[in-house]
């Protein structure tokens, strides 16, 4: 049930990001204060699963990498934006530390 949590508080987090993205530094104030309202929620989610028994380090970098993905792909979806090369070898960097979470030395 964490996990889950953790999964659509990333979601939140990646709508958060794409409603800030489209209210234009906030001159749409509609879409500033949605965006504002979703990372509200993403968090709260984010400490629920927290509360819940889930590890902070892992509930944090699981959220954060969705968010980051998720953020990558809905913009380029969304608003045409590209990365250049270095953003490739960070998704990668975030990737490789997800897959290292799974790990137990």
């Amino acid at each position: 049930m964490n996990f889950i949590l953790i999964i659509i508080s990333g979601i939140l987090d990646v709508l958060a990001n794409l409603a800030l993205q489209k209210s234009n530094g906030f001159y749409n104030k509609s879409w500033g204060f949605f965006a504002l309202l979703l990372v509200g929620c993403a968090f709260l989610l984010l400490a629920f699963a927290v509360e819940r028994g889930m590890s902070l380090p892992i509930a944090y970098t699981l959220w954060g990498a969705i968010g980051i993905l998720g953020s990558v792909a809905g913009a380029y979806y969304f608003f045409k934006q590209k990365l250049k090369p270095i953003g490739y070898i960070g998704i990668c960097l975030v990737i490789l530390a997800v897959a290292l979470l799974q790990l137990e030395f």
